[in-house]
């Protein structure tokens, strides 16, 4: 998609297990900010849907198209639909969230759509949407979040979009910790709203 949005499509996906933990928290002031800012934004709550991970029998591998009928191809439809997204997960074991790693895991078809049917080349790709990425979790290891983000670039590499901002927060674990914190909470209102804003005045969005 070439050209600005003037009211941009977000699609806001909650991977957290917990409808009111520090990560959906955070992605509510973000969202926030992007309605604020002038986006639409799509709200999808993972653990709400119906949706097998990958069971890896590449029924895909003729048209690109997943097998599994269920609530992925929904989800999926939103995301590729949006001009941005902005995905939330806490951390377990230095990962995404189970309900997160089942959606990222059943893009493998569209990889395989990309890469096997249509045999695109990654080096001739480009991205033309944005994604906004928040994290949290409970330990404060300098290592923390690596596997996730190497995991998120690969992912967002798969739906043609490109890591604009990662907000990552450590030292937050049970519920209501990032209340605590309410310089967090502005920080990811401000991010949403700005990120609605570079979607709108892109020139390659």
């Amino acid at each position: 998609m070439t050209g600005a949005a003037k009211h941009p499509k977000i699609v806001a996906v909650y991977g957290s297990p917990r409808r009111k933990g520090n990560t959906a928290t955070l992605l509510k002031k973000a969202v926030n900010g992007a309605q604020d800012g002038g986006a639409r934004v799509e709200e999808i709550v993972l653990r709400d849907l119906k949706m097998s991970p990958c069971l890896e029998i590449y029924g895909c591998n003729k048209a690109g198209e997943c097998l599994l009928k269920d609530d992925f191809q929904k989800a999926r439809d939103l995301i590729l639909a949006s001009q941005g997204l902005i995905l939330a997960s806490p951390v377990f074991f230095y990962t995404v969230s189970a309900h997160t790693k089942i959606l990222m895991d059943r893009f493998q078809s569209l990889w395989v759509k990309k890469y096997w049917v249509e045999q695109n080349r990654r080096d001739q790709q480009t991205f033309n949407r944005k994604g906004l990425f928040i994290a949290a979790g409970a330990t404060k290891g300098k290592k923390l979040f690596d596997g996730i983000l190497l995991s998120l670039r690969y992912f967002f590499e798969v739906i043609d979009m490109e890591l604009w901002k990662a907000l990552l927060y450590r030292g937050l674990d049970f519920e209501g910790d990032v209340l605590k914190h309410p310089q967090y909470l502005d920080e990811a209102y401000q991010a949403g709203k700005e990120f609605a804003e570079a979607l709108s005045h892109g020139s390659k969005i």
